[in-house]
This record gives C-alpha cells, structure tokens and sequence, in this order.
C-alpha cells in the first residue's frame, strides 16, 4: 500500500530557508499551437509559489527541449531575466520536454535549520546516520543540485516523448501523458536514482486549486512508483530531493532536487 504521509490545504507561514527549497520551470501556458512562442521563468521557492530564480548565484549546466527523437540543446538562449528565462517558438506538432539541470551551489545551515529540512523532505537516512555518529546538534555543509522537468503539448499530435529521459541521476518520470488526463483519473509517477527505481522516497505533489495550494506526500514503492488522484485542472508539480554524502570536498552532504510540472486541462 502506497503511504500517504501528508494532505491538505499548505499554510503560507514558512521559514526563509523553505522559501528556497523547491525548483521548477513555469509557464502561462502548456499548450501551444505551432509558430506560438512559449515564455519559460525559471523559479524557486515553497508550496509551488516562489520568485525568480537567481542566475547571478546559479548556473544552467543544460537546458534541453525534447520532442520525438529530437533534441535541441537551448543552454544559449538563456537569459537573466526575472521571470523570462527562455522563449522557445515551436515549429512541429507534439509532446515536448523542457529540461534543466543546474549546477552544484553550497549552503551551510544551522544544526536545528538542518534537522528540520530533514523532518520535512523525508531524508530519514541522514537524520538517522547523524544520530548515530552523534552529528545532531552540529551545522551541516551541503552542496545541491536541481534538475527540473516540464511536459507541454504543441498542437494535437500525442506521443511518448513525456517518457524520455534526460538522463538526470534522479529524475521523475510521469507513466501517463498528463495531455489525456481529466479531473477523476489517477496518474503513476516512477522516481528514478542512477537509472534505477528509488524506493521508499518522500515525493510531493503540488496542486492549485483556485487561491489555494494543495500538498501530498506520498512515499514510492519498491519499483520507484507513486500514484496520486488528478483533483483539478491547473497546474500540477511532482518534486523529491536525495541526499547522500557528500562526494566532492568542501561539504559534508550532497542533495540533488527533482521536480517535474504539467498541467490538467478541463475536459
């Protein structure tokens, strides 16, 4: 049986930590005709509401739009931008998807700062092993990484291209495309670490219902699947982070944040 841990309406009172934990790509819209220029803000924050993303702090290590077999790399046409990081003209009908990864950026964070991240993203694998080897009460130094995922539709053509990967080392996978979906049908999402199912993960999905924003927290099965019921129309967001050791010097802790948006349409 799937654990949902976590439901219901999010409150908007949160720590200046949180107000940077997420990372996603937006846009006004997820469906376009062909010739239609698609603007894209990059954006971080908590509860699926942020603020531009800093790119005088971050990088853009790779920026893809996949459709088909094709794949177009658009790392050079990123711009600085509050709010409009990329505009793509679509010139072919079908499902596309829009891949960012970031490159790695330190933070370091109080010992209670810390402990909290942990309790709420699910990371009991570190907050265990910091009992253990009597870390609790000490400051954490981490390095993270974003990849975030956007799945829109151009024209009426429908294809698989919602199931490429962007060979993220962890990376979510929607096993529906989110275009034939309608408020009363569920949808399987598949968490994937190094290629392979990552199981027993905290995954949150993120859904708007008018002014309100609406969390699930739901852990993965053994073959790296979740499933969740399609409540509404809007946009959606389906994140998890993993944190490990960390493999380079300088920090003692790696996280890697993955984040995946489409929207349902009303039927």
């Amino acid at each position: 049986m799937r654990k949902l841990i976590g439901t219901g309406c999010v409150v908007l009172l949160v720590a200046a930590f949180s107000q940077a934990h997420e990372f996603w790509l937006q846009s006004a819209r997820y469906r376009y005709n062909v010739g239609e220029e698609m603007n894209v803000a990059f954006m971080v924050g908590e509860n699926f509401q942020g603020e531009p993303w800093d790119l005088g702090r971050h990088k853009v290590e790779r920026l893809e739009i996949h459709t088909g077999i094709t794949v177009k790399k658009l790392e050079k046409q990123v711009t600085p931008t509050k709010g409009k990081n990329l505009i793509y003209k679509f010139d072919r009908e079908g499902t596309h998807l829009v891949a960012l990864e970031s490159n790695f950026a330190f933070i370091e964070l109080s010992a209670d700062t810390f402990n909290t991240y942990l309790e709420e993203d699910g990371l009991e694998n570190i907050r265990d092993e910091r009992r253990r080897s009597g870390r609790t009460g000490k400051r954490a130094k981490e390095y993270y990484k974003r990849y975030a995922k956007m799945i829109v539709q151009c024209g009426t053509k429908l294809d698989n291209t919602f199931r490429r990967s962007a060979g993220f080392r962890y990376e979510i996978f929607p096993l529906a495309n989110p275009a034939t979906l309608k408020p009363g049908d569920y949808l399987d999402c598949q968490v994937m670490w190094e290629g392979k199912p990552a199981a027993n993960v905290m995954v949150k999905v993120w859904s708007h219902v008018g002014n309100r924003i609406f969390l699930q927290n739901i852990y993965s099965e053994k073959d790296g699947t979740i499933r969740f019921p399609i409540s509404s129309t809007g946009p959606w967001m389906v994140s998890s982070v993993r944190m490990i050791p960390s493999e380079q010097e300088g920090a003692d802790y790696q996280s890697q944040w993955a984040s995946l948006v489409f929207e349902i349409q009303s039927p």
